[in-house]
């Protein structure tokens, strides 16, 4: 496959620049307000529409499994504890083995949904619901208590490192909008209203292949004006392999744009660190990169996200 043409070094957004686009896309943003935020595009119709991507009924998993193991990007890894029988006991009646899981939601291994009420961008959540609604005893808006029913519709998986002809991309370096535009051209699949939009930087694949490395350093992600493909399209949710954001951050001052422009801003739900190494080859052999699925989040009224297990369903 022909690699992506170069572009040159990759333009930095001063604050101004940056406000203005946050302003832009919050402003056609409308028909996003609510706690349901973008997913109010997830429509009945669109949901039925979506079950015609159903045809071999084959379902893979876009989740990697939860991390338990210290590393440079799992500092809090996840820890789960056994209660087991005794080998030993003297008992031999009836046991349950019982799990106990604790683990950091917004790490930079486990897969995982932010809520809306995640990110607070001065003073603010999405549509301007006051900061103060988050406290140390949970959220009370915005939480992933509005997604109890779940997220059902159209996915579209979109291939950078497929598009430019190599495995990964490296670390910092970015998908700008017009890499969207193109991806969609290359494997045919169209990025429509209301649609789950995947977008794969190679992530995982580069992580099980040379191993973990500080991702809160460095890491491929979107550019910020990647945003304004989402915008036009009304995308209602955004799902990566990394952290959705690239780092070093391209803008002066905010560490985190695309978790600002798309949560805050436009109110689209953020899925980050998933893995698309197993869906990637089935999209290939079938010849589509469209699919059904199924998003359930914990039923956990007062979080700020959860982790999950998206499903795509062919």
């Amino acid at each position: 496959m022909a690699g992506h043409e170069s572009r040159g070094e990759t333009p930095r957004l001063t604050a101004a620049q940056f406000d203005a686009l946050h302003r832009r896309l919050a402003s056609g943003a409308s028909w996003a307000a609510g706690a349901r935020g973008a997913l109010a595009a997830l429509t009945p119709d669109r949901v039925t529409a979506a079950a015609r991507e159903i045809r071999t009924g084959r379902t893979v998993t876009l989740a990697a499994p939860v991390e338990t193991s210290t590393g440079p990007d799992s500092p809090e890894p996840a820890r789960h504890t056994m209660r087991a029988w005794s080998e030993r006991s003297d008992d031999q009646g009836l046991h349950f083995a019982r799990d106990s899981f604790a683990m950091n939601v917004h790490g930079d291994t486990d897969s995982h949904l932010d809520a809306l009420c995640h990110v607070i961008y001065r003073g603010t959540l999405h549509g301007g619901v006051d900061a103060a609604s988050v406290t140390e005893a949970g959220a009370t808006a915005l939480t992933v208590g509005a997604l109890a029913d779940g997220i059902v519709g159209r996915g579209v998986l979109l291939d950078i490192p497929r598009l430019r002809g190599v495995p990964w991309l490296e670390p910092g370096e970015h998908v700008r909008a017009d890499d969207l535009g193109a991806a969609e051209e290359s494997q045919g699949a169209q990025v429509g209203e209301g649609d789950l939009l995947f977008v794969r930087v190679g992530h995982r694949k580069r992580r099980a292949e040379t191993g973990p490395w500080h991702t809160a350093e460095a890491r491929a992600g979107l550019h910020p004006d990647a945003m304004e493909f989402l915008a036009e399209r009304r995308v209602a949710v955004l799902g990566g392999d990394g952290n959705n954001d690239t780092a070093p951050s391209a803008v002066d001052g905010v560490g985190f744009p695309v978790h600002v422009l798309a949560m805050h801003a436009m109110g689209v739900h953020l899925l980050d660190y998933l893995q698309f190494e197993d869906l990637v080859p089935v999209c290939a052999a079938e010849g589509r990169w469209s699919f059904f699925c199924v998003v359930a989040p914990l039923r956990l009224p007062a979080a700020t996200g959860s982790p999950v297990n998206p499903i795509a369903v062919l």
